[in-house]
């Protein structure tokens, strides 16, 4: 369905995520109205209770999509696939489209091929992003194999600052899970610099991140 945006609200967990929709909005959506509802405090609550998205999670991500609209939003991106259910959940409450960050992903990699990989350095983004794989290639009637890997220690190196330990935790995880996969989804955006640092040998499948599938379906929705 084709619609007419103009201002476009932005959900974020972390800050360090802003700069890059930035550039992607400045590239694919070109005189578009964009703003920024930044809160970590929703992962950080997440992680604390061993992933489980309680009720206090569910409610404050729709109060953030609700006061996007109040904003003057047109349409709104949640860009942390750890709160995707309740993304879902908030936007049956406003009458705008509400989008959550993963999913142009997941439904192009179902189209991709049979075997699906989504690689992660959190679980708590590992299993939301895989159950919404799977409901995807229900919804497209497709059969898929699914493969999730986590990548044990990369976050809390990035956590402390040792960005090479995480890059080297994720490349070498990508490597392996792309002998055993069609083509594989990055979880969570702060992966994507990583593919950039595979040679063409490493990448024998297709590695796709959220992002610009993201703000590129919202550009061809208009």
């Amino acid at each position: 369905m084709k619609m007419e945006l103009k201002t476009l609200g932005l959900i974020h967990t972390s800050a360090t995520l802003i700069p890059v929709f930035q550039q992607l909005c400045q590239q694919y959506l070109p005189g578009i109205t964009i703003f920024n509802i930044v809160d970590d405090s929703l992962v950080k609550n997440i992680i604390a209770k061993n992933g489980e998205v309680g009720t206090s999670i569910y409610k404050r991500v729709a109060d953030y999509v609700a006061s996007a609209e109040d904003a003057g939003a047109d349409y709104v991106l949640v860009t942390c696939s750890s709160i995707g259910a309740a993304v879902e959940a908030a936007a049956e409450k406003v009458s705008i489209p509400v989008l959550r960050v993963d999913q142009p992903m997941a439904d192009l990699a179902v189209q991709a091929g049979k075997r699906v990989g989504v690689i992660a350095t959190l679980q708590t983004t590992l299993e939301p992003t895989s159950d919404l794989v799977k409901r995807r290639a229900v919804l497209a009637n497709k059969e898929i194999e699914l493969t999730a890997k986590l990548c044990e220690g990369a976050f809390d190196a990035l956590m402390s600052g040792d960005t090479a330990r995480h890059d080297t935790l994720v490349a070498n995880a990508l490597r392996e899970l792309s002998k055993q996969v069609d083509v594989i989804l990055l979880a969570q955006a702060s992966m994507a610099r990583v593919v950039d640092t595979l040679s063409s040998e490493d990448k024998k499948v297709p590695i796709v991140a959220s992002p610009p599938n993201a703000i590129q379906y919202i550009a061809n929705s208009q």
